[in-house]
């Protein structure tokens, strides 16, 4: 398990954009919206490709309340490791930074899109 996350030092300032424009709620919300959004694209992200851990740090409670245990069996399956692993807090950090770098892309694309609208979009596949 992990306690701790960095986000990198470029999604600094991303959380703080998309917090702003989605109106979804606190930058954990819209953190955890990015982890979601990166782990539902069924990529593999490779451990040598961390960045930095110079950005916004969440405590496991406040980035998944109390489902961290849920968000920890989804990384665990999708890697096909154990929950306990040493790496889970990295393949977290690093699906956070994907997840924020795919909704910056998406919402500098789309201008006039809503948080809400954007959500709804993703769960009408």
């Amino acid at each position: 398990m992990f306690s701790n996350i960095r986000t990198s030092l470029a999604n600094k300032e991303i959380i703080t954009s998309l917090t702003n424009k989605l109106n979804l709620g606190t930058e954990n919300i819209i953190s955890r919206i990015a982890f979601a959004y990166s782990v539902s694209s069924d990529k593999q992200l490779e451990l040598k490709d961390i960045k930095d851990s110079k950005g916004k740090e969440y405590n496991a409670k406040v980035l998944f309340g109390e489902y961290t245990d849920y968000y920890i069996a989804i990384i665990a399956l999708q890697y096909g490791i154990y929950a306990h692993d040493k790496d889970i807090g990295r393949y977290v950090k690093m699906h956070v930074d994907d997840g924020l770098e795919l909704l910056n892309q998406e919402f500098q694309s789309n201008h006039n899109t809503t948080g809400f609208e954007f959500i709804a979009s993703k769960m009408l596949i």
